[in-house]
């Protein structure tokens, strides 16, 4: 199977940034036509004239990245430089693992905030708990000013080494120092697996790192043991990720030998077909894989190929629309050129990415995917039609349409978002526990039955209070079923685990649990496509 290897430039991209900045030796190093070396010519006279006659002495770095900013927005809009810093923060999340402490944060009043501790990791053993405020890293108590970066900086390093904390906590009187040894703390991709009705099992990947493929097989076992008959897939606001794991994830749910995606750039080296193999396979369920807006690029490969192979059911709003690989362009400062080298298409020879020439700039263009809830049909009628194996009408040009229009759930009122931005029964739950420690916590503690006495919502009303949450009398009972769920979530996060909040969650889901309902339909489809042989005649 083919796969896209990452490029390092080295000293290449060191000698062609100085013959740049210099003025010679690029034009025969590109191979330059001389309308390139004129224009290369033309940039040198502009830099030259600028460093030195500029009323004030102008930033090299500035000018420089703005040039090559400037560069890259006459290309498309996924084709980015990515600076040394984020450069780095985007290997973790692709690597599925960084080294640290493992905690949840945030930062409140100029002190870290735990949200969280990750079960396992250091600050997990140590007992740091959910409401401990960090107000001293290696004895130098936390800046006002601190911001998330610092926080990574502070807290995360290479493994073995240590870093000392002071916490402030609610029921103790004197500050606790821990010293707290770093570990490699994993990034899953895959969460939630869980029966979510009997006989369906759910699965949510939220982006496509080194280790998703490895993840779902891991949880697709568990289930299948667990009586698994059919499979929800949760692509909702996946942004995509590495191209060979959205393939690996289409190959555990498809049969041997098929077409899953395939690339198609200007040098051969950009060219690949991926095709099924013959590991095990989930193959004897169906699948209903639920995507919207935010889902691109590696959720609509895996999306894009159900629906074309008739594997599966695709349900929610149409999807983003990227339909472009990047390769990942290391430079010798640490940061990163994501250039785009070529487009993939799904099996029916679909070609997803939305038209971009028409934005003024890539914000317009990245908002643009959220505008419309779903294409209308004279916007489909002018979109290029291709067969799926069992002969159903698909679209390419605008993302993946889905087999079911499920829309979006509705939106928060503002003092909903409010009360969850600023964290309201995040503390509250924090209260809750700490007034009840001697109690042991089941799911069935923070069931649909569960209820706030007087003096708790007295407490909710308070926390509003000092947070600034502005909340009338006639929201506040309007949304006492609302404050109750939420309180539900937090408390179940806090004493039992991020999957039990998660079944309180999608309880209020309607996009979700409509989806549910769609598995016959889903089977009829699996039953039409029997062995039909993917059609070829529209690759290229």
């Amino acid at each position: 199977m083919a796969s896209f290897r990452r490029t390092s430039l080295g000293p290449v991209a060191v000698a062609m940034a100085l013959s740049l900045l210099l003025g010679f030796g690029l034009a025969r190093g590109l191979q330059a036509t001389d309308d390139l070396r004129s224009q290369l010519d033309l940039f040198s006279q502009v830099l030259f004239l600028v460093q030195n006659n500029y009323v004030d002495v102008p930033d090299n770095h500035q000018l420089i990245r703005g040039a090559i900013d400037g560069m890259l927005k006459t290309l498309d809009p996924h084709t980015v430089y990515v600076p040394e810093q984020r450069a780095q923060r985007m290997d973790e999340d692709f690597r599925g693992e960084y080294s640290g402490i493992g905690i949840q944060f945030d930062i409140r009043d100029g002190a870290i905030v735990v949200i969280s501790p990750l079960e396992g990791t250091p600050a997990f053993r140590l007992g740091m708990r959910a409401g401990d405020r960090i107000v001293e890293i290696d004895g130098k108590p936390v800046s006002k000013s601190i911001t998330t970066d610092d926080v990574f900086k502070l807290l995360r390093g290479p493994s073995g080494t240590t870093v000392e904390v002071t916490i402030e906590r609610e029921d103790e009187a004197e500050p606790l120092k821990l010293t707290i040894e770093r570990a490699k703390i994993p990034i899953e991709s895959v969460y939630y697996p869980h029966m979510i009705r009997p006989g369906v099992g759910y699965v949510r990947i939220t982006r496509f790192s080194q280790t998703t493929g490895e993840e779902l097989e891991k949880d697709l076992n568990t289930l299948r043991a667990q009586g698994m008959k059919s499979l929800l897939l949760d692509l909702r606001s996946n942004s995509g990720g590495l191209l060979s794991q959205a393939v690996d994830v289409l190959d555990q749910l498809v049969p041997n030998d098929k077409l899953l995606v395939y690339t198609r750039g200007r040098i051969p080296s950009s060219n690949a077909d991926y095709k099924s193999t013959d590991r095990p396979k989930l193959v004897d369920v169906p699948i209903v894989v639920l995507i919207d807006h935010g889902s691109a690029s590696a959720s609509e490969i895996v999306s894009g190929a159900i629906q074309d192979l008739d594997r599966g059911l695709v349900a929610g709003t149409n999807s983003f629309g990227k339909g472009l690989v990047q390769n990942q362009l290391r430079l010798s400062d640490g940061s990163k050129l994501l250039l785009t080298v070529a487009k993939y298409y799904t099996p029916s020879g679909r070609l997803i990415q939305r038209d971009y020439t028409k934005f003024a700039d890539r914000s317009e263009y990245a908002e643009d995917a959220f505008k419309v809830d779903v294409p209308t049909d004279s916007v489909l009628a002018t979109l290029p039609k291709f067969k799926t194996t069992a002969g159903r009408t698909v679209y390419g040009g605008g993302g993946i349409y889905p087999d079911v229009i499920v829309h979006d759930p509705p939106n928060l009122t503002r003092p909903q978002a409010d009360m969850i931005q600023k964290r309201v029964f995040w503390e509250f739950a924090t209260h809750y526990i700490h007034h009840h420690k001697d109690q042991k916590w089941t799911p069935q503690s923070f069931g649909r039955n569960f209820q706030l006495n007087d003096a708790e919502w007295a407490d909710v009303k308070s926390i509003m209070a000092n947070r600034k949450v502005a909340v009338t009398d006639s929201i506040w009972q309007a949304d006492r079923d609302f404050m109750v769920r939420q309180a539900r979530e937090e408390l179940a996060n806090l004493t039992l685990s991020p999957l039990e909040r998660y079944k309180i969650v999608v309880e209020d889901d309607s996009q979700l649990q409509a989806s549910l309902d769609l598995f016959p339909r889903a089977s009829k489809l699996m039953s039409m496509a029997g062995d039909a042989a993917v059609p070829q005649q529209h690759r290229h």
